[in-house]
């Protein structure tokens, strides 16, 4: 039996891993939006310098990983793994930023759930005394996004209000068994939860179950309460899918308080930013962590935070054959 284990699916940190350094890089409209001054790193050119989308969210993950490794004091050959994903195909964003390191390399697919399951599989190979040090890494492009998933920019397709506006930006997180940063105390993985839903434009309805099931699980596992948290951060449900997230908690009598965000409500502005139910992709919970909560953590503003990122299982192909749209949520638990 493990002795790691509590209750149905959560899983105590027996010597709780450290974030000891972070760092994002976004977008202009990421920058332009409520947490600009919190990006210190960005791109006014969406191609970053390069001559392909794709090939521009390879170079900001190599800059949030450069930033990230220099607050750390550290290289990348003094990583033991990576852990990283995007929502390209293969994950190519992640093979090509990572091909020339010469480090071990995990590459992951979470959809927009990636980034903390990159920190749960960090957390879970240092505590389990598989490394000593490694990177979570996630990054996302709106440009490179809707010419996989929907339509090319040119054709100027017709967005519902339902639908959300991909993240341009990536976040990385240096994880170490020593040090001084964030603890990581506790991790509660996800299960895939479908209720076929088929509109891949309203992406934050088929991820809002999934998020209840784990902040459920998680809440039950360790008897405690939303209250006993300073933030709880869900990864991109937008406007429409945190909603559903506060509806669907209180049928389980979990009450969600002012002490709850989302990632994807939080980093553009509805106003002044066309961006309908707010902001998604593997980015968007990679930059708002990176980016803003773990240094206002560092600052003394939140002690226990619980950041949950949520993902849309869906592929282009799986949509083309009349297949829904499952959902996915991984939880972690941090403490200054």
């Amino acid at each position: 039996m493990s002795l790691k284990k509590i209750g149905s699916g959560t899983y105590r940190m027996e010597h709780p891993p450290v974030i000891t350094s972070s760092a994002a890089v976004v977008g202009r409209m990421e920058k332009q939006g409520p947490l600009g001054a919190w990006f210190s790193h960005w791109h006014e050119d969406e191609y970053c310098g390069e001559n392909s989308f794709e090939k521009a969210e390879s170079r900001m993950q190599k800059e949030a990983m450069k930033d990230a490794f220099e607050k750390a004091k550290i290289s990348e050959k003094n990583l033991d793994l990576v852990f990283a994903g995007d929502l390209l195909n293969q994950c190519i964003g992640s093979n090509y930023s990572l091909r020339d390191s010469g480090v071990q390399f995990f590459g992951l697919y979470g959809a927009c759930s990636t980034m903390v399951e990159g920190l749960i599989l960090s957390a879970m190979a240092i505590d389990g005394g598989f490394a000593d040090r490694c990177a979570a890494v996630t990054s996302s492009h709106f440009c490179s996004s809707e010419r996989q998933y929907r339509f090319p920019l040119e054709y100027g397709g017709f967005r519902p209000q339902s639908a959300q506006w991909t993240v341009t930006g990536a976040g990385c997180a240096v994880v170490e068994g020593e040090g001084q940063g964030i603890m990581i105390r506790h991790v509660c993985p996800g299960a895939i939860v479908d209720m076929n839903i088929t509109d891949m434009a309203n992406m934050g309805a088929a991820m809002a179950p999934g998020a209840a099931l784990t902040l459920k699980r998680f809440l039950d596992d360790t008897a405690t309460t939303p209250s006993d948290y300073d933030l709880i951060l869900s990864g991109d449900l937008g406007k429409i899918g945190s909603s559903l997230l506060v509806e669907l908690l209180k049928t389980d009598h979990i009450v969600l308080g002012e002490n709850y965000a989302d990632s994807g409500c939080l980093i553009f502005d509805p106003a002044s930013q066309d961006v309908h139910s707010g902001g998604s992709g593997c980015g968007c919970v990679a930059s708002v962590l990176c980016g803003y909560v773990l240094p206002e953590m560092q600052k003394g503003r939140w002690d226990r935070v619980l950041v949950m990122g949520t993902g849309a299982l869906m592929s282009p192909t799986s949509i083309m054959q009349g297949e829904s749209v499952p959902g996915i949520a991984h939880l972690v638990e941090l403490s200054v």
